[in-house]
């Protein structure tokens, strides 16, 4: 009878915190949402953050207000999101800049990515391409790495700033194919590309939405694309993968959090409305213009990527020695 009565009451306890989560995915949201967005105006992350919010307003009824909070490498918007309150009416829009490098470029962070933050669901992708000059004589990646191999540093490469995914996925690159090659940073994708068209610098690893119009002029030449799965918007060019470097992933992710402790309720009808929108004709039109691909996945699978991602960068830049610029 002891027993019984024992598991009558477990059996209460966990029907009453059942109960009780239910009731709180229940009452929110109480108010407005503040979608914190930890880059400037007008940029990817902020359409992004956008576009997103308001297929939340239209599905909850409440605004889903977005914040620009930008600074320090995306950090600073970041930051404020781990340490506000996990009651869903703060969330994050964050990439790899701030989730999977920061931690390993700023000797001291206010936030752990891994610790402090429920993930949602990632949205968009941006895919990053292996573009080159024209005057470059190669056509495939083999045919790079075999004018790299034969003149060691006679390649040089563009980057968007020392520690960035154009950065990292060439040492990545260059690494996997035994080369050398001369870095040439800039501050900036824009300014990077143009050093390419120029023909101030060979090559560069660069989102495939701000290269599209000059490979289609003929100003520039794509070999691979540096996602796991072909890109839609170029889908006559082989991943890296396929080029036989499978473990070169370079793809810029946007993806939707929540301060840690955000009960799992809140979480899942957040998730609910996002993968919805992801399937959205208007969403995906809209995407596509930018160069993104909209996209969705579980919470589980957002940490495992992130995770990931946390730790194939941190061992890179480590390796490199990169610190924050």
């Amino acid at each position: 009878m002891a027993r019984r009565a024992s598991l009558l009451a477990a059996c209460a306890l966990l029907g009453g915190a059942s109960l009780a989560g239910a009731q709180v995915g229940a009452a929110w949201p109480a108010r407005g949402v503040t979608v914190v967005s930890p880059f400037a105006p007008g940029g990817p992350n902020d359409i992004i953050a956008r576009t997103m919010a308001g297929k939340l307003t239209e599905a909850f009824g409440v605004p889903f207000a977005v914040e620009n909070r930008g600074g320090a490498g995306a950090t600073l918007g970041t930051g404020f999101v781990a340490r506000a309150a996990p009651d869903g009416h703060t969330l994050l829009v964050a990439g790899q800049s701030s989730l999977a490098f920061a931690p390993h470029l700023y000797a001291k962070l206010a936030y752990d990515p891994l610790r402090d933050f429920a993930p949602i669901s990632n949205v968009a992708l941006a895919p990053y391409v292996l573009a080159v000059n024209p005057r470059v004589p190669a056509r495939t990646v083999a045919d790079l790495v075999r004018i790299a191999r034969a003149k060691p540093q006679a390649i040089s490469y563009a980057t968007s700033g020392a520690g960035s995914v154009s950065h990292l996925a060439t040492e990545m690159f260059a690494a996997a194919a035994g080369i050398e090659m001369v870095h040439v940073p800039y501050k900036g994708m824009v300014p990077g590309i143009g050093a390419m068209i120029s023909g101030e610098v060979d090559m560069m690893v660069a989102d495939l939405g701000q290269v599209d119009a000059m490979v289609r002029a003929g100003k520039l030449r794509l070999l691979a694309t540096g996602g796991r799965v072909r890109s839609s918007a170029a889908p006559d060019v082989p991943t890296m993968a396929e080029a036989g470097f499978k473990d070169v992933v370079a793809e810029g992710r946007f993806g939707f959090l929540a301060p840690a402790g955000t009960p799992r309720e809140i979480v899942q009808r957040i998730h609910a409305v996002l993968a919805q929108a992801a399937r959205a004709t208007d969403v995906r039109e809209r995407f596509a213009k930018l160069g993104f691909e909209a996209t969705s996945d579980t919470p589980e699978q957002f940490a495992a990527l992130l995770k990931s991602d946390f730790d194939r960068y941190g061992r890179l830049i480590r390796r490199l020695g990169i610190t924050a610029q």
